[in-house]
């Protein structure tokens, strides 16, 4: 296909050579990947706006409509009706591929466009998706309870209750209930989340949130211990205390004992032993 078309910047008329391609989107891949060069080498010289324009714009969009479903197949287990969302938002994603491209960046279009498409389908799943797993008919509940609240709120000039959305929904107030706290799994805030504070200032979520001290596990074995340890003689009882409180060496255990350090590992190990036995007994 010949056609005259308007250059772009200099407003000059000039004869452009543009492939005629009647099914853009059976274009085999490899085909498609020397095709896609020739015409990002007419868009650039072309005048966007202009019918020549769109025509090479919209067949580089046909034409690499097998790298969406390349991406989307990723998502495969989302199920088909959400596939096809998938494959719509992974347009988009081409799209601005192509409209950024420049030949001049020297690599493969395919390997620019794919990170486009796949961003495009996470941005959807960042935007759209709950944070947590809930089943479906809460999920469900969930758009129904907007609505009902929305209007009732709008109705009423208040946040109505329980009851009078459990009646307009025709549900019970507990599947009310239950539906609110569902919503709550629909976003979920970062940690990272600042939080203004007036006493102390700006302050993030995390530091409100408590953690688990692994300290505290070992409370319940020091009082199983504490009877075992007792029915030690005092020199193993001694051995404990320098190895395990004062954080001695074997070697200075030894020494004050008298001893080889050898001898100290072995009257060390067969202390250790016993009291495993008497917690594996007693537990």
């Amino acid at each position: 296909m010949m056609t005259v078309a308007t250059v772009r910047n200099t407003g000059q008329q000039v004869t452009v050579a543009l492939p005629e391609i009647a099914e853009p989107t059976a274009v085999e891949p490899k085909d498609a990947r020397e095709l896609s060069r020739l015409f990002f080498d007419r868009l650039t010289v072309l005048e966007e706006g202009t019918r020549e324009y769109q025509y090479a714009r919209n067949t580089l969009i046909e034409m690499n409509m097998s790298l969406v479903r390349f991406a989307a197949g990723r998502f495969r287990s989302r199920g088909p009706e959400e596939m096809e969302d998938i494959v719509q938002v992974g347009m988009i994603g081409l799209i601005k591929a192509i409209d950024r491209f420049e030949l001049s960046r020297e690599v493969e279009f395919t390997s620019f466009a794919v990170p486009y498409i796949v961003g495009e389908i996470k941005r959807f799943f960042r935007d759209t998706s709950w944070a947590v797993h809930v089943p479906r008919r809460l999920q469900e509940a969930r758009v129904q309870l907007a609505r009902a609240t929305e209007e009732l709120r709008s109705r009423m000039g208040r946040t109505p209750t329980a009851t009078e959305l459990a009646e307009l929904m025709s549900l019970s107030e507990d599947e009310v209930i239950e539906a609110r706290l569902a919503s709550n799994g629909y976003n979920a805030s970062s940690l990272d989340a600042a939080i203004n504070n007036s006493e102390d200032g700006e302050s993030v979520l995390a530091d409100f949130i408590g953690s688990e001290d692994a300290a505290l596990g070992l409370v319940e074995d020091f009082h199983a211990l504490a009877p075992l340890v007792a029915a030690l003689g005092e020199r193993d009882r001694r051995i404990l205390h320098w190895r395990f409180v004062e954080e001695l060496t074997q070697a200075e255990i030894g020494a004050r004992l008298g001893c080889s350090q050898m001898h100290v590992s072995r009257l060390l190990s067969r202390t250790l032993a016993r009291l495993r036995e008497g917690l594996l007994t007693t537990g």
